[in-house]
């Protein structure tokens, strides 16, 4: 694996990853989720071609602790063979939702918990580990003790110390022939202390880049910049740095602006689930109220009735005369040959469809904006970028703006 960074604004930087397979993608980039290893609503052979930049997957090896177990995928060749998804960057990466607090010292000692098909479980490195190579990924991160922000002082230093020792024995566990593919992950829940002596020591492990974890449980989102600048500080410039549950553009913005490469992000995802389509503007130049004019509101035409400038309701009744696509010029297959009208009628259909050409389009749309983060800090101006989408978004109503971090210049 080689990564160089390109271009740096402020603490954003666009980096270009080359995989041990040759496959090769910039960042910062999204990561797709997937359900052992293949998309959730989207088919694979429409994923080849759903956008340049849909090439990255990544999926959770205790999916792979019992149906279909570790052996199964080994024998299938690993992951991308076992999905279809040969050409396509897998990276492994174990989370849980609650994090390792609730399983306690004596369990964390044994291994960390994690939520899986039969229930809470405590997977321990071995087992972990024999996944992981069973499923043969392009990048894999560590097994870590993540703890939410909340827990004692005490459970945290261990955690950033089970976490270290796990390290070095996960390493000692992969299998030589696989290259160096490990992110060593950084843990310190709501200690900057602990986030910066966790990374302090993942720093000085043989890995192929790091994986921030711990974001996404429940910490305070005004201190969460802190947390990421702290422990970015303490890491090389030149190495990958991946962070685990930050998904809105938002979160995406705020990660991006501290250094971070990777991200994962059920958005897309969870707006498909909710019926309702991504189609915020992504270009500076373009004026919020031009953004898209087929889709300026009536006098009876508003939020109630499923309009935004930042996504849509398409079970909306409003949008069952509506001939027009999602986002007027989106190149994505669901704009190009379908209308807001026929996902209305398969949506108010309980049709299956409805939920595939909804996902085409928002992961489209998701990708696109990681491509305009891209292209505003080769420019310099990831700052202005920022700033002028979350005022727009503030202006269309979907958060309150919060302060626009400082500029810093790329370590």
């Amino acid at each position: 694996m080689e990564f160089t960074v390109r271009a740096c604004s402020g603490h954003g930087r666009v980096g270009s990853l080359r995989l041990a397979s040759g496959l090769e993608f910039e960042t910062p980039s999204l990561l797709m989720i997937t359900r052992r290893g293949l998309p959730v609503v989207i088919p694979p052979e429409m994923l080849m071609d759903l956008h340049p930049d849909s090439r990255a997957c990544q999926f959770t090896p205790m999916h792979f602790l019992e149906d279909p177990l570790a052996a199964v995928v080994a024998k299938a060749g690993g992951v991308h063979k076992l999905a279809s998804l040969t050409g396509f960057a897998m990276v492994a990466v174990a989370r849980d939702s609650l994090g390792n607090e609730i399983a306690g010292e004596e369990a964390s000692n044994l291994g960390a918990s994690f939520e899986t098909s039969s229930g809470r479980r405590i997977v321990g490195l071995e087992k972990y580990m024999e996944v992981v190579n069973a499923c043969k990924p392009d990048l894999w991160v560590s097994l870590p003790d993540e703890v939410p922000h909340w827990v004692p002082e005490k459970r945290n230093r261990e955690s950033v110390d089970h976490t270290s020792q796990w390290l070095d024995h996960c390493l000692s566990l992969q299998h030589a022939e696989h290259g160096n593919r490990c992110l060593g992950v950084v843990v310190g829940a709501g200690s900057l202390e602990e986030r910066a002596r966790s990374a302090e020591q993942a720093a000085t492990r043989n890995v192929a880049g790091f994986s921030l974890a711990g974001f996404g449980l429940g910490e305070d989102v005004a201190q969460r910049g802190f947390h990421l600048e702290v422990a970015i500080a303490k890491l090389p410039n030149d190495k990958l740095r991946h962070v685990c549950g930050l998904g809105s553009p938002e979160e995406v913005l705020q990660a991006v602006g501290a250094g971070i490469d990777l991200l994962d992000s059920t958005y897309p995802y969870m707006l498909t689930k909710e019926c309702l389509a991504m189609t915020f503007p992504l270009k500076m130049e373009v004026p919020l109220r031009n953004a898209d004019r087929d889709m300026q509101p009536t006098p009876d035409h508003g939020v109630a009735s499923g309009f935004s400038l930042a996504k849509v309701n398409l079970r909306s009744a409003t949008y069952g005369i509506d001939e027009t696509p999602l986002v007027t010029g989106c190149k994505c297959y669901t704009c190009k040959r379908h209308t807001k009208v026929y996902i209305n009628q398969l949506l108010n259909s309980n049709e299956t469809l409805a939920q595939t050409l909804l996902e085409i389009h928002n992961t489209y749309h998701y990708l696109e904006f990681f491509k305009a983060i891209r292209e505003s800090i080769k420019a310099d101006k990831f700052h202005e970028f920022r700033t002028w989408f979350t005022s727009q978004r503030q202006e269309l109503g979907v958060l309150s703006l919060g302060n626009i971090p400082r500029v810093v210049s790329c370590n």
